[in-house]
């Protein structure tokens, strides 16, 4: 700016004057006499003047800032050394490298870091840390065990920390990751955690109230032993590490006492236990850092919380051709395929994310994308047993069924089932128990779903499986389908038996036996399911992804109502 100034103003006042007034209005300033002469000049610098102002405001850290800041960076040191050193040996992280493997520099804040700061024994953050993250772009909820301190092991300000933690989480409705080392709760302090009203019951109470509020993700890194092991299995999603985790409802010690039994760690709860035989684990990872990308993928499937529907990507198009389809399902329907064959020509390349694939492998259960669209896949596996359905792979499924209507994820069946299995060993193990909770889940589920009849579906195969009655948007066949109370084979068995033991003639009756099989499959074919409006549609299985692709997308704002109830008593 130019500013007019008495002609009688000397050069150095001159310069004076505008150095002021630069600073003032924070601008350029040029000083001019009457006649238009330029007496002096100035330039704003804004970098300058602040420098000047912390220059004359030059104060620093206190003592008692210091000595803060040092009581800090002792607690982040953990317990002592010896147990530090021991972690290497066990392929485990130091707690607080942990947390910077997960969250690097999205690490936002820690809550109580001090508690027991003032405990004459050596319990930096009472063994456990808690606070907010950005993990993949989502801010959320975690805590960490740190082993080092009395082994991860739970006590009165650790347990106040967790319930805090869990309690803010209703509050924001934020997912929850739980990174789990502890040995339980800390026996020798128990008086101060374990019974109260706030206590380390309270954990269980909490995870019920979060459950498909927010999704509540456990990694497990150690034995998690008795109360300890209720974390991961109350959680939606559980991840162990293969060499390092296990959960157990009691140690090998304490089992030996109670039955005699001598057993390993490994053996009574590692991950191979719980991936193939109870199916509490739903991932296995290998380290560390698998964990954290299996979490990774995991998470990219679900919503921050139930009101909020799931991310959706770009898409991308499938790994292997849909007009390949038709060729890997066989017409035969005794002769077994892979259902990842169809799967990996429906759905985009690289997305999808089996849970628990060793456990009631008869069923997939499986997250996945069509055109960016996260869905649930719910699916028989020809491949083992047949596709039929057992009361591991029904309890599996309905869990999984369950998992998905909570966090409004759509629902795609894609059916080549004889049915249930039948027999007294699968009765001994709760065939029908299970099987009505698959039907159960079904028929709550409120997202949209979409069934597709592979191949066979027999008897109750086809309601597990969201057939017709179950409320579908649609229920689509492919040419290769067939719906019907049971097979050919046994159905000719269970009708025809004695009237083809009538005949003597072996070629005959042989005879006899393909045309009624023919006949049958003629009435449970596909075609006769579409004339009389059973299905909704055959579709070209080459066609079959975009057919997806525009039902998905076209019902899903759709929303359902259940009868107004409390609850049911099924599940």
């Amino acid at each position: 700016m130019r500013i007019r100034i008495s002609d009688d103003t000397t050069e150095s006042e001159a310069e004076a004057i505008a150095e002021a007034l630069a600073t003032h209005f924070e601008d350029d300033v040029i000083l001019v006499v009457d006649s238009g002469e330029e007496i002096g000049s100035a330039t704003y610098d804004g970098d300058e003047r602040e420098a000047a102002e912390r220059r004359a405001d030059d104060l620093g850290p206190t003592e008692r800032e210091e000595s803060l800041i040092e009581e800090i960076e002792e607690i982040l040191e953990g317990g002592p050394e010896k147990y530090k050193e021991q972690l290497p040996e066990q392929g485990k992280l130091f707690v607080r490298d942990r947390v910077d493997l997960w969250f690097g520099d999205d690490f936002l804040f820690e809550d109580g870091t001090f508690a027991e700061f003032d405990s004459d024994d050596q319990l930096p953050a009472d063994g456990l840390i808690t606070g907010a993250a950005e993990f993949e772009g989502r801010d959320l909820h975690f805590m960490a065990n740190d082993y080092t301190v009395k082994r991860g092991s739970m006590a009165s300000k650790g347990v106040e920390k967790f319930l805090r933690m869990q309690q803010r989480a209703l509050k924001t409705g934020r997912p929850v990751l739980y990174l789990m080392d502890s040995s339980g709760g800390r026996i020798d302090q128990q008086t101060g955690f374990f019974a109260n009203r706030e206590g380390i019951g309270k954990y269980y109470y909490n995870h019920s109230m979060l459950s498909g509020r927010v999704p509540q993700i456990c990694v497990l890194y150690g034995p998690s032993i008795a109360g300890a092991a209720y974390t991961p299995v109350f959680a939606d999603f559980t991840v162990m590490v293969r060499g390092m985790s296990a959960m157990a409802i009691a140690s090998p010690r304490m089992v030996e006492m109670v039955t005699g039994e001598e057993i390993s760690l490994e053996d009574l709860g590692g991950p191979d236990v719980h991936a193939q035989y109870s199916g509490s684990a739903d991932l296995v990872a290998d380290d560390e850092e698998h964990a954290r990308e299996l979490v990774a993928k995991l998470i990219g499937y679900l919503p921050d919380n139930a009101d909020e529907d799931p991310p959706q990507t770009s898409g991308a198009a499938p790994k292997l051709s849909p007009e390949g389809i038709d060729a890997v399902v066989p017409q035969e329907p005794n002769k077994g395929y892979d259902m990842f064959d169809v799967i990996d020509r429906v759905v985009d390349a690289g997305s999808t994310l089996e849970l628990r694939p060793e456990y009631g492998k008869e069923i997939i259960t499986s997250f996945a994308r069509i055109d960016g669209r996260p869905i649930g896949i719910v699916a028989n596996q020809p491949n083992h047993r047949a596709g039929a359905i057992f009361p591991d792979a029904a309890e599996k499924a309905a869990q999984f069924i369950w998992t998905c209507d909570a966090y409004n994820i759509p629902l795609l069946y894609l059916c080549d089932t004889p049915g249930f299995m039948a027999g007294s060993g699968v009765e001994k193990e709760g065939i029908l128990e299970q099987g009505k909770k698959m039907i159960y889940a079904t028929s709550s589920a409120t997202v949209p779903k979409q069934s597709v009849v592979v191949r066979k579906a027999y008897g109750a195969g086809i309601y597990a499986m969201s057939g017709p009655a179950y409320d579908p948007e649609s229920t689509l066949g492919l040419p290769s389908g067939e719906i019907a109370i049971m097979g050919p084979e046994a159905a000719i068995n269970a009708v025809y038996a004695r009237k083809l033991s009538e005949i003597d003639d072996e070629e005959e009756r042989a005879k006899r036996e393909q045309e009624l099989r023919e006949e049958y499959r003629e009435d449970i074919d596909i075609h006769r399911m579409a004339s009389e409006v059973v299905i909704d549609e055959i579709v070209p299985p080459s066609d079959l992804r975009e057919e997806l692709s525009n039902r998905f997308a076209f019902y899903e704002t759709v929303e359902k109502d259940l009868p107004d109830k409390k609850h049911g008593t099924i599940l």
